[in-house]
């Protein structure tokens, strides 16, 4: 049997955002598994009321960018006021300043939440690119988002990656032709990402979910 069934009661209400680019049904799955009761909204005003904010999305940095311009302020100040807000693969590029993708693709610069100050780039290696299934994480400091998954491994669909501009910010690490980061956090440690899909990550992602739960309800 699994460790991870759904606990007695609740530990954390948490808003999961729907601006159009993310993965609802597996990620509301998964965070329910880990003991959450789930808000799927576009509205801002949700945000005040939850324990947690969680970011997910697929898909380009320009179109989630766009599309969530509307929350952009909603989702800074969420994070400003030091609530625990998660940014799953796009949604944890998103937390950076720029990225490479939009240049990349002939649109120009698009700005990012600036949370994690940063860019993200594509692989620039001999390998397939986007990079796509199982990786080992190697967890390279301290944070509660990373509690028990050090030499795991999670399952990753990218092309681009995170470089923060503050090394520190990097949490935990993988390994495609060069090391990337696959976990971030801001200096506060309230804002932070994966770029790995913790809801298609079997035990692992659980793990990572159940940590975001406990880190909400501890806030």
């Amino acid at each position: 049997m699994s460790s991870f069934e759904p606990p007695a009661e609740t530990l954390a209400d948490v808003v999961l955002v729907d601006y159009g680019l993310g993965n609802l049904r597996s990620a509301t799955r998964g965070l329910e598994r880990a003991g959450a009761s789930v808000e799927i909204t576009d509205d801002p005003e949700a945000f005040a009321e939850a324990d947690g904010v969680v970011l997910p999305g697929v898909g380009a940095f320009r179109e989630g960018m766009e599309n969530a311009g509307p929350l952009r302020e909603a989702l800074t100040d969420h994070a400003d006021a030091g609530r625990p807000l998660f940014g799953i693969c796009l949604g944890m590029q998103m937390l950076l300043t720029s990225s490479e993708e939009a240049d990349h693709e002939g649109e120009g610069e698009v700005t990012g939440l600036d949370l994690v100050p940063g860019t993200n780039v594509r692989f620039d290696v001999d390998r397939k690119v986007p990079h796509m299934g199982w990786n080992e994480l190697s967890v390279e400091r301290d944070h509660p988002i990373v509690d028990g998954v050090d030499g795991r491994y999670a399952y990753f669909v990218h092309s681009y990656y995170a470089e923060p501009d503050d090394p520190d910010s990097v949490v935990a690490t993988a390994d495609y032709g060069v090391d990337f980061p696959a976990v971030v956090a801001n200096d506060a440690g309230n804002v932070f990402g994966t770029q790995f899909h913790p809801e298609k990550s079997g035990e692992t992602g659980l793990q990572i979910l159940r940590n975001f739960v406990e880190f909400c309800a501890d806030r």
